[in-house]
C-alpha cells in the first residue's frame, strides 16, 4: 500500500541528552575514541546489531533507558567531554592556517570521487577507491584544508556477500534508510528540498542534496530516487557500480555535471577541482559550458581555464581499468555540450581519446580528465612509473621518465584503524598528537621505549578479540543462510587465539591471486599442521564484484581446497567485508598478506593499516610496498621480478613464500623467552610502527597534496580569473599562435665544440641557430639532452640543461648557446629540443608539444 504522505520521525532525547545528537550527526565520533565509547555505552548489543550507527541507536533505543542516562552522572559527564573535544577539534585544526600565505580571496577545494568508506554504517563504498576517499577527507578535516566533496548516495549502495553451501558468492542488496543515517537534507531558506537538475536525452533529471559532516570538512551527495524522475532516472543513484554501460553513464554524469550544479546551488566557488578517479570527469564540460554561457569566454579560454586549476589522481594500473564510451553513445549523452562549445563531431571527441588520429577508438574518460589538468598524479611510487608508461603517448616525443604524471603515494587515516586499545597504548608513551606527525619528528623514536611485554599483551588481547569477533561474525551470517546446528557450532570454535595469524583481506580479483598460498598443498598443510606447538592459521575475506565470474571462483576454489583437504580450521573465510570487520583484522591477525601480480596493485592500503597496528606485511613488492623498509618492517616475496610466464612466476612466488614462512617467519614468532615474550618479532612490530605510520598516512599524503597540487593550483586560479580573466585570455591567444607556428620552428643548425675524447668533467660548448618561426625567444625554452646511451642508441634517464639566446639574430635564425659539463665516465649522448614555455602554464608539457634537433 502506497502512502498518500510521508514522515520523517526524529527520536526524542531529554533536554540534557541533546548534545548526542550533535555528536551522533558529525562522523568524528568514528575516530574518537570517547564519543564512540559513548554511544557503546547506551546500548552494547543495540549499537552493534545497528552497525554501529548513532543515529539509528538513537531512534531505536528506548525512552525509559534514555530516562536513565539521563540521571547519571558518569554519563552525562563523559558527553560533556566528548562534546569539548568536537568543539575543540573544530575550532582548533590549524596546519593549513600556519603554512599556506592565505590569499585575499577564500579558498575551496572541491572533491569529486564515485564512493566513500567512512565508516560501516554508511555502506557506500566498494573497497580501496572509497576508503582512501574517506580518509583523505578525515585528514583534510584534522588539517583545517578548506575541502568540499562530492558524490553520489546510493540507495542500495554496494552488495552485501554470503556464500551458499557450495561457497559460491551470492549478492544481496539492502536497502540505505537514510532518515536513519548521520545525513543532512539540504533546504532552501522556505524549508523546501534543494534541487539541481541534469538534462539527459529527452528529458530532465533531478536530484536532492545530502550532506554528511566529516569533522570539518562537508560531503555533499546527490540523490536520483525522487519524484518526478522515472523509474530508471530513480535507479540512477541506485547501486554503486550497477548496471550496464548505459547505466554507467547516467551515473557520470550526474556526478560530474550534477555535482558542480549542487556546489553552486549551495553557495561553493571552488578555486580547485580535484578528480579522484576519473568517474567524475563530465565535470569538466560544465565548469567549460558555465564559463562560455555565463562569463562570456571562448572555448579555447574556457578550457584554459579549467586546465589551469583542475588535478586528477588515478588510481589504476591497466587501461582497461578506467570507464570508456564508443562514441556514438558519447555524443548522444553529452554531445549538445559540442554545440555550446562550437566543436565538431572528432574535435569534442578528441578531448576523450587518448590518440587523437584514432576516430574509432572509445572516449576515456581518464583521457579526458588528463587532458585537462594542470596536476597528474598516480598513488604510489611505482604505480607512477607505470602510469607514466600507460600514457606516454599522450605525450609523443616525450621520454617517459618526463611525462607529467607524478606520485603522491596513498596513506590511511590513522586514528580510523588503529585499535583502540593500540590508540591507548601510542597515547601513553608518544603523546595524543602521534597520529599527524611527520617522518621526521623525534616522537617516532619513542616507540623503541614501550615495552616489549606491553605492547605485546595488548596485541594479543586485539587477537583474542578478533577471534571472538570472528566467530561471532560467522554465526550471524550462517544463520542469516538457514546454516544447520552443526555448521553453527562449527563456526563458534574457529580460529585458535594463540597461533600465528595471517590476514589477507582485499577484492578477490584474479591478478591478486588470493589462493598462491595453497598452490602446493601438501607443503603448506605441513606448515600449516606439521608442529602441534608452531601452528599457523589464515583469515581471509574479500568480494568478488558480481559480474567477475572468474573472482568468484576464486573465493570458492578456496573454500573447496580447505574442505578437501582438511584445513578449514586453519583456513577460514570470513564473508561481508566491511570497515568494520577490516578494523579488526588489522589489528588482529599477525601478519598482512599481499600477493598481487607486480605492477598490478596501484598502491594497497590495507597493509598500511595493518603496520600502523605493528603488523609486519609479507609481500610482492608491488604498489606501497615496493617503496616501504620491507626488511626491518617485514617481509618481500620476491625481489620485484616480472615473468612472462605465469605458472612459473606463481610457482616461484608461491615456493618464496613457503620459504619465509618455515625458514624465518614462523621460526620467528614462536621464539618466546621465559615470559612468553618473542622479542625478536616485538622488534619486528616496533619498526612497523615507527617507519611506517609516519610515512603512510593521510596526514603525510594530505600535506604532500597541498603542497604540491591544492595551494599552487588554487594560486594559478586566483592569476587566471584577475582582471576580468585577462591572463586567461592573454594565455590562450598565446597559445593558438604559438599552435599555429609551432610546426614552422626550425633547428637550423647545432655545432658542438670538438671534444669527442673526453674525460669526466670536461666541458662540452653547444651554439644552436634556430629559426622560431615568428615566435619570441620568450616563447620557447631551448634546452640540452644528454646522458647515457642504451644498447638501442637511446639516451636514457638524460639531463635538460637551459639554453640561452645571446640576442645575436644570424641570417637563418636566434643564437642559443649553453655548456655541459659530464660527471660521469662511458658512452654518452647529446641532443637538442625545443619546449613551449610561459609563465602561467603549470608545466612545459601542458600543451604535448616538443621538438627535437633531427
Amino acid at each position: 500500500m502506497k502512502p498518500i504522505r510521508t514522515f520523517n520521525v526524529s527520536p526524542f532525547l531529554p533536554d540534557k541528552l541533546e548534545p548526542l545528537r550533535k555528536l551522533a550527526y558529525n562522523l568524528y565520533w568514528d575516530w574518537n575514541i570517547e564519543a564512540k565509547d559513548l554511544f557503546r555505552r547506551l546500548d552494547h548489543q543495540l549499537w552493534e546489531s545497528c552497525r554501529h550507527n548513532p543515529v539509528a541507536l538513537l531512534g531505536n533505543i528506548s525512552q525509559q533507558r534514555l530516562a536513565e542516562v539521563a540521571e547519571d552522572e558518569g554519563f552525562l559527564a563523559q558527553m560533556k567531554r566528548a562534546v569539548e573535544q568536537l568543539d575543540y577539534y573544530l575550532q582548533e585544526r590549524s596546519w593549513f592556517r600556519k603554512n599556506r600565505n592565505q590569499p585575499a580571496q577564500k579558498e575551496c577545494y572541491a572533491y569529486f570521487c564515485a564512493e566513500y568508506g567512512l565508516t560501516d554504517c554508511l555502506p557506500l563504498y566498494s573497497g580501496g577507491l572509497g576508503v582512501l576517499a574517506g580518509d583523505h577527507l578525515k585528514s583534510a578535516s584534522d588539517l583545517g584544508l578548506p575541502l568540499v566533496a562530492v558524490g553520489l548516495l546510493y540507495q542500495e549502495g554496494y552488495f552485501s556477500q554470503y556464500l551458499n553451501a557450495d561457497g559460491w558468492q551470492q549478492e544481496t542488496y539492502p536497502m540505505n534508510d537514510f532518515s536513519n543515517m548521520p545525513l543532512h537534507l539540504e533546504r532552501q531558506s522556505d524549508g523546501s528540498e534543494l534541487r539541481i537538475e541534469v538534462d539527459y536525452p529527452g528529458r530532465t533529471v533531478y536530484a536532492r542534496i545530502w550532506r554528511i559532516d566529516v569533522g570539518g570538512v562537508p560531503l555533499y551527495l546527490l540523490d536520483t530516487n525522487i519524484e518526478p524522475n522515472s523509474e530508471y532516472d530513480n535507479n540512477i543513484t541506485d547501486q554503486l557500480y550497477g548496471g550496464d554501460l548505459d547505466m554507467r553513464i547516467h551515473q557520470e554524469m550526474m556526478l560530474g555535471i550534477g555535482g558542480c550544479r549542487a556546489l553552486k546551488a549551495l553557495g561553493y566557488s571552488p578555486t580547485v577541482y580535484h578528480l579522484n578517479e576519473g568517474h567524475s570527469a563530465f565535470l569538466v564540460l560544465e565548469r567549460m559550458r558555465r564559463l562560455v554561457e555565463d562569463e562570456g569566454l571562448s572555448f579555447d579560454e574556457a578550457r584554459q581555464l579549467v586546465q589551469s586549476n583542475q588535478m586528477f589522481t588515478t588510481h589504476t594500473p591497466v587501461s582497461a581499468g578506467f570507464d570508456m564510451f564508443n562514441p556514438d553513445q558519447t555524443m548522444y549523452y553529452v554531445g549538445h555540450y559540442a554545440d555550446i562549445f562550437g566543436l565538431s563531431r572528432e574535435e569534442f571527441l578528441s578531448m576523450g581519446r587518448e590518440n587523437t588520429g584514432d576516430l574509432s577508438s572509445p572516449f576515456s574518460m581518464a583521457a579526458l580528465a588528463l587532458r585537462t589538468s594542470s596536476f597528474l598524479n598516480g598513488v604510489s611510487k611505482l604505480h607512477g612509473e607505470v602510469s607514466r608508461e600507460m600514457f606516454q603517448g599522450m605525450w609523443p616525443g616525450l621520454p617517459i621518465e618526463e611525462v607529467p604524471i607524478t606520485a603522491i603515494t596513498n596513506g590511511v587515516h590513522a586514528r580510523s584503524f588503529v585499535a583502540k586499545s593500540k590508540q591507548q597504548l601510542y597515547d601513553r608513551y608518544l603523546g595524543s598528537s602521534w597520529s599527524d606527525r611527520g617522518t621526521d619528528d623525534p616522537l617516532w623514536d619513542k616507540v623503541y621505549a614501550i615495552p616489549d611485554d606491553e605492547l605485546w599483551r595488548t596485541h594479543e588481547r586485539a587477537r583474542a578479540d578478533m577471534v571472538v569477533m570472528i566467530r561471532d561474525w560467522l554465526v550471524k551470517k550462517l544463520r542469516q543462510r538457514g546454516a544447520s546446528q552443526a555448521e553453527l557450532d562449527k563456526a563458534m570454535e574457529v580460529l585458535d587465539p594463540d597461533v600465528l595469524t595471517i590476514g589477507f583481506a582485499r577484492r578477490f580479483a584474479t591478478y591478486k591471486r588470493a589462493t598462491l598460498f595453497l598452490r602446493d598443498i601438501e607443503r603448506i598443510k605441513k606448515i600449516i599442521m606439521g608442529n602441534p606447538n608452531r601452528r599457523l592459521q589464515f583469515v581471509i575475506a574479500g568480494k568478488a564484484h558480481p559480474k567477475d565470474m572468474p573472482g568468484k571462483e576464486l573465493i570458492r576454489e578456496l573454500i573447496h581446497t580447505a574442505r578437501e583437504h582438511g584445513i578449514e580450521e586453519y583456513v577460514v573465510f570470513v564473508p561481508d567485508y566491511d570497515i568494520h570487520l577490516a578494523r579488526a583484522m588489522v589489528s588482529g591477525c599477525d601478519i598482512w598478506l599481499n600477493t598481487p601480480r607486480r605492477p598490478r596493485e596501484a598502491s594497497g592500503t590495507s597493509g598500511m593499516k595493518a603496520a600502523m597496528n605493528g603488523l609486519p606485511n609479507l609481500s610482492i613488492l608491488d604498489g606501497w610496498w615496493d617503496e616501504a623498509d620491507h626488511t626491518t618492517t617485514g617481509w618481500a616475496i620476491g625481489q620485484g621480478e616480472i615473468y612472462e610466464d605465469q605458472e612459473y612466476q606463481d610457482n616461484v612466488e608461491a615456493n618464496a613464500l613457503y620459504d619465509l614462512l618455515e625458514k624465518e617467519i614462523i621460526p620467528l614468532f614462536y621464539d618466546r623467552d621465559t615470559n612468553g615474550v618473542p622479542r625478536g618479532w616485538v622488534k619486528k612490530m616496533k619498526n612497523a610502527i615507527r617507519l611506517n605510520t609516519p610515512q603512510f598516512n593521510t596526514s603525510r599524503m594530505l600535506r604532500d597534496y597541498s603542497l604540491l597540487g591544492y595551494f599552487p593550483a588554487s594560486d594559478r586560479f586566483f592569476a587566471m580569473t584577475e582582471n576580468n580573466y585577462a591572463n586567461t585570455k592573454a594565455v590562450a591567444k598565446w597559445k593558438k599562435e604559438l599552435f599555429e607556428r609551432w610546426y614552422d620552428i626550425r633547428i637550423e643548425s647545432v655545432d658542438v665544440s670538438d671534444n669527442s675524447e673526453m674525460v669526466v668533467n670536461d666541458t662540452v660548448d653547444v651554439k644552436a641557430v634556430l629559426d622560431l618561426a615568428g615566435l619570441k625567444p620568450d616563447d620557447v625554452s631551448v634546452e640540452l639532452y644528454y646522458g647515457k646511451m642504451d644498447s638501442d642508441g637511446d639516451i636514457v634517464n638524460g639531463t635538460a640543461l637551459a639554453m640561452e639566446p645571446t640576442g645575436e639574430q644570424s641570417e637563418k635564425g636566434t643564437v642559443y648557446k649553453g655548456s655541459l659539463i659530464s660527471h660521469s665516465s662511458g658512452l654518452q649522448g647529446l641532443s637538442l629540443r625545443v619546449l613551449p614555455k610561459h609563465e602561467y602554464m603549470a608545466h612545459p608539457h601542458e600543451m604535448g608539444l616538443i621538438l627535437w634537433a633531427e
